[in-house]
């Protein structure tokens, strides 16, 4: 799988996510941790804007974990994804 093809997933995993509750999100979200890691050498850009997704899905589920508020976490999680993934096509 390419990264432009685990970026596009991510974002529509986030996206089908945030609408569910925590018990049905997390999993999700634990999925795309293998997505979301590098596997080969890559601009600065890109990496930072993968890093970023990375920690933005990590508060997340930090945050569903904890039983705490994630409302306001969706859209930069998605925001970052989106940034990743126009960087990677």
């Amino acid at each position: 799988m390419t990264d432009s093809e685990k970026a596009v997933a991510i974002v529509e995993a986030l996206k089908a996510a945030e609408h569910e509750p925590a018990a049905v999100a997390l999993p999700i979200l634990n999925g795309l941790v293998g997505l979301v890691q590098a596997h080969a050498e890559a601009p600065l850009e890109v990496e930072e804007a993968r890093s970023s997704a990375f920690m933005a899905i990590c508060e997340i589920g930090k945050a569903l974990h904890r039983g705490q508020p994630a409302d306001a976490l969706w859209a930069p999680a998605i925001n970052a994804a989106e940034r990743w993934k126009s960087l990677v096509r």
